[in-house]
């Protein structure tokens, strides 16, 4: 689930209340995220805390489709097991 469609669900997380889970000073910051700006991706670090403060509904790979793989290799292997 992309970081912009899970801040719309009910229920979910505030933009404030994710920020303070994941340790970042800025609201701003998770709105770029969340919006897109300028191709902004968080980075590895946040991306899990991400991953974690949404209970994976958002997960590293939908946050960084590009080159998740690279960043974690071990869950390409995870993956692969599941769909085994």
């Amino acid at each position: 689930m992309k970081l912009h469609e899970y801040l719309d669900l009910s229920g979910a997380l505030s933009v404030k209340e994710l920020s303070v889970q994941i340790g970042v000073p800025s609201d701003a910051q998770v709105r770029q995220w969340q919006h897109g700006y300028a191709n902004r991706k968080p980075g590895p670090k946040h991306c899990v805390a991400i991953e974690r403060a949404t209970r994976g509904l958002v997960t590293r790979a939908d946050l960084r489709p590009d080159d998740w793989r690279d960043i974690w290799p071990e869950l390409v292997a995870q993956q692969e097991v599941a769909h085994a």
